[in-house]
């Protein structure tokens, strides 16, 4: 059977960790000047995008072809699934061609019946549920600055349902992180995945404050209030975190003079966060944070396609 990466929930910190590591020696090797690596060699990756994308669809396509492997990207509206084909039937077919299909899709559940049907790895590119990927980047660059995980205080403020949040906190918990989360109470993290984490070798605290959650913290993270998908709620998560959960040079003075800002992009600036918090050269690294994102794919297809 092959193994997918469709959460981090169960990999173990010693995977984590090397994938990370892994991403990070493909960084060196990059910016040294050593691009192809060849560590594919000629095989195919099919990339299904329900979702309009950026960083995920540019960093997986460059990481593809500089591992030497064929990129093949699909839109929904270019497969027979637009027309009513079954997902496992599509998945079947797909899977016969490439060595490892990736998706970014509205609902997590479209992730497990492909992987339920595939003879391939699955790994999901975002789901409303999870965004692993983002994680992995997420961990190397707070490991890259901060030069630990463990005990490393992350403060995410904004919406406790978030899927990159999921992430971060199965994965934090993992690597040793303290994570505090501020939100509305009606948009606080699922309470089975905050079960699931106990006992980690990390934390997760919640709480309805921000400046609460900020003081003293090495990391402060926030995404959107209104993800893809979400539009029809807009007004109503507006009203819900408006002002309280803005990212502001207030928020921010709670925190260790050394913090960075991170945020998955792309930004609504003057929503989850002011543009001096999100633009301060000092402090944020959303870039490099987003840099990552093509290190980490890279790191992710070796460990499937490699045997770990």
């Amino acid at each position: 059977m092959p193994r997918h990466l469709l959460t981090l929930l169960d990999y173990t910190e010693d995977e984590i960790l090397g994938m990370i590591r892994d991403a990070m020696e493909y960084k060196r090797m990059r910016r040294s000047g050593r691009r192809m690596t060849g560590e594919l060699g000629g095989r195919s990756v099919a990339l299904i995008f329900e979702k309009p994308s950026t960083r995920t669809r540019a960093s997986m396509v460059t990481a593809v072809y500089e591992m030497g492997g064929m990129p093949v990207v699909y839109s929904r509206g270019e497969l027979q699934l637009s027309r009513g084909e079954p997902v496992a039937d599509t998945v079947r077919v797909l899977s016969r061609y490439h060595d490892l299909i990736a998706a970014r899709v509205y609902r997590h559940s479209t992730l497990e019946e492909m992987a339920e049907h595939s003879g391939v790895p699955v790994v999901n590119l975002l789901s409303d549920r999870f965004h692993p990927l983002q994680a992995l980047a997420d961990y190397m660059t707070v490991l890259e600055l901060k030069g630990r995980v463990e005990g490393v205080k992350i403060a995410f403020i904004g919406d406790g349902t978030d899927n990159v949040l999921n992430s971060l906190m199965v994965a934090g918990v993992k690597l040793g992180a303290r994570i505090t989360v501020a939100c509305p109470p009606e948009y606080r993290p699922d309470e089975g995945l905050l079960s699931l984490l106990e006992g980690g070798r990390g934390s997760v605290e919640v709480t309805d404050d921000p400046l609460e959650a900020a003081e003293g913290a090495d990391v402060v993270y926030t995404d959107v209030f209104v993800s893809m998908g979400q539009e029809a709620e807009r007004e109503r998560r507006l009203r819900a975190f408006l002002p309280r959960y803005r990212v502001t040079p207030e928020v921010v003075s709670r925190c260790k003079e050394d913090y960075i800002f991170m945020h998955c992009l792309p930004a609504k600036r003057g929503e989850e966060v002011t543009s001096e918090v999100i633009d301060d050269p000092r402090h944020s690294v959303v870039f490099e944070q987003a840099e990552n994102r093509l290190h980490t794919a890279k790191a992710a297809l070796r460990f499937l396609l490699g045997g770990g």
